[in-house]
């Protein structure tokens, strides 16, 4: 069994770990632009209409007897509609305590 010369083996890690770190300019440059928030809400919300839009369009389709609807797809629709509906639900009473929150902070 060999025996393994600790400063060896750390002086190898310290040179493996700076040929893998980048430079910092790089993350910097690298660094997303921030996301506004009120743009990325908008976002989900027209996201969550249109994902009712879509399961109220299968659904109507399928009551309609088209040739085309499958009841499988429909069904995921609606449930996927309604999943997102409900975390949007959620999304807005988080949002909804914390304003409450902050407005009940003593000044």
């Amino acid at each position: 069994m060999s025996q393994i010369d600790v400063n060896n083996l750390l002086g190898q890690l310290r040179q493996l770990s700076a040929q893998v770190r980048m430079p910092e300019t790089a993350l910097k440059s690298a660094a997303p632009a921030q996301a506004d928030f009120g743009a990325l809400l908008k976002q989900s919300l027209a996201a969550v209409g249109d994902s009712q839009q879509q399961a109220g369009q299968l659904a109507a389709a399928f009551e309609r007897g088209d040739p085309g609807a499958d009841l499988g797809r429909t069904m995921v629709a609606i449930q996927k509609a309604d999943l997102s509906l409900n975390a949007m639900v959620q999304v807005r009473n988080r949002l909804v305590d914390a304003y409450k929150d902050i407005m009940n902070m003593p000044v």
